[in-house]
């Protein structure tokens, strides 16, 4: 027998190299994934004493989290200057040769010979603008106004005598 004292072996449990392999592995994907990232913020801001043991791992967190923050602006920023550049080479000139398609359209119109006008319509005019037609016009205007007087107070004339005669018989 030895007189040597045994020296006692560390051996880790299974669950505590688990445990250490699954810490290992968050070191690893939170850098890629702001989703985990944002996991285990929130796990270790519950747990102050989690917080202190993995440290590094918070910070490394809080680091992936500032790089996708700004990764999306640039990508906001890019995507503005996209859109800017694609409504400059391709909707502007299109609004522009509408526009002048338009303005072309109502030249071209006014560009056409006009068409043949009807005699009668200057001769009518024409005539308008003389006094002996005005007057002619005027009396034409009395005429047709007075029949009309005259036609209303015989329509009522003759109603009236209809109940004159309706009385009479009674």
């Amino acid at each position: 027998m030895s007189l040597e004292k045994p020296r006692p072996r560390s051996r880790r449990t299974s669950i505590e190299s688990e445990e250490e392999r699954a810490w290992v592995g968050f070191y690893r994907r939170v850098g890629r994934d702001p989703a985990i990232a944002t996991e285990v913020v929130a796990q270790l801001e519950s747990d102050q004493e989690m917080k202190r043991t993995h440290l590094a791992l918070y910070l490394c967190c809080k680091e992936s989290l500032r790089r996708h923050k700004a990764r999306q602006a640039r990508h906001q920023r890019i995507g503005q200057f996209v859109r800017w550049l694609c409504h400059g080479l391709f909707v502007q000139p299109w609004r522009s040769l509408q526009a002048g398609l338009r303005h072309g359209r109502d030249v071209a119109v006014e560009c056409l010979p006009e068409v043949a006008k009807e005699p009668a319509v200057a001769q009518v005019h024409r005539l308008a603008g003389e006094a002996e037609f005005a007057t002619a016009h005027a009396a034409f205007e009395q005429q047709a106004t007075s029949p009309a007087a005259d036609t209303a107070a015989a329509s009522a004339e003759t109603q009236g005598s209809s109940g004159t005669k309706a009385s009479r018989a009674a």
